[in-house]
Parts: structure tokens; C-alpha cells; sequence
């Protein structure tokens, strides 16, 4: 019986073990998108920021929602990276 719960003990920490490897795969993966997500939020703020002045001061509503869109996914991307959470951002979930 104490066998038993010693080859069960094993696989969970062979599991946990791959499963390491796989956040890294993850991660690296979360890094490379928020790298150009981060790129893609200066040109979007530029972009905003010309429209503003040639648009008397208003912004352009889609621009300013997909900003809103990119800032949660972004939140929710440095959640996972520091591991205050195990849910993974978009391609794996839904886009909030």
C-alpha cells in the first residue's frame, strides 16, 4: 500500500515538473507578445494624439477602446508572468 502512494507521489512531481517547463515556453511566449503590445501602444498613442489635434480634442473612439482592450490584456499577461495568477491571457482565453 505505502508503494502505491510513493509511485502516485512520483508522477505528480514528474507532472508538475513538465508543467514547469511549459509556463517557461508560455512565458517567453507572453514576453514576446507584451514586447509588441508595447510597441503597438506608442503607435496607437501617437496615432491618438494627431487625430486629437487635428480632430478639435476629440479622440477617436476605437482607437481609445482598443487601448482599453490592450491594457486589460496586458494587466492580465503580467499577472500570469509573475504568477499572481495561473490563468493565461489571450490566444489561450477569451480577449476580455
Amino acid at each position: 500500500m505505502m508503494g502505491q502512494d510513493q509511485d502516485h507521489s512520483d508522477i505528480d512531481v514528474e507532472t508538475d515538473y513538465e508543467n514547469i517547463w511549459l509556463r517557461l515556453l508560455n512565458m517567453v511566449i507572453i514576453a514576446f507578445l507584451m514586447s509588441m503590445a508595447s510597441t503597438l501602444l506608442g503607435l496607437m498613442t501617437v496615432a491618438q494624439f494627431l487625430i486629437m489635434v487635428f480632430n478639435k480634442r476629440e479622440p477617436n473612439e476605437q482607437l481609445a477602446e482598443m487601448g482599453t482592450t490592450m491594457g486589460v490584456w496586458m494587466a492580465k499577461a503580467a499577472r500570469y508572468q509573475t504568477a499572481a495568477s495561473e490563468v493565461k491571457p489571450w490566444p489561450w482565453t477569451e480577449l476580455d
